[in-house]
């Protein structure tokens, strides 16, 4: 039973290290929202939603196939 506790904290640990990820590459786009655009501004916004929505659908594609996740994860983060 220890081992399967272990699993969830060490699946738990690596969703929150994911979701701490995804916050960084967000904070720029608060920053962006509240300045007049620019081209290069427009590409670096879509290239962070791109990571992100790329992260999540292979995460979630991942988790649908039944592997375990934590070690999906920490296969992402590196």
């Amino acid at each position: 039973m220890y081992q399967a506790a272990k699993g969830v904290d060490t699946s738990y640990n690596t969703l929150v290290d994911l979701l701490e990820s995804i916050e960084h590459l967000l904070k720029p786009l608060y920053i962006y929202a509240h300045i007049p655009p620019t081209p290069a501004m427009d590409e670096t916004i879509v290239k962070i939603m791109v990571e992100i929505f790329s992260t999540l659908a292979l995460t979630t594609k991942e988790l649908k196939q039944g592997r375990q996740s934590g070690s999906v994860l920490v296969d992402m983060l590196h």
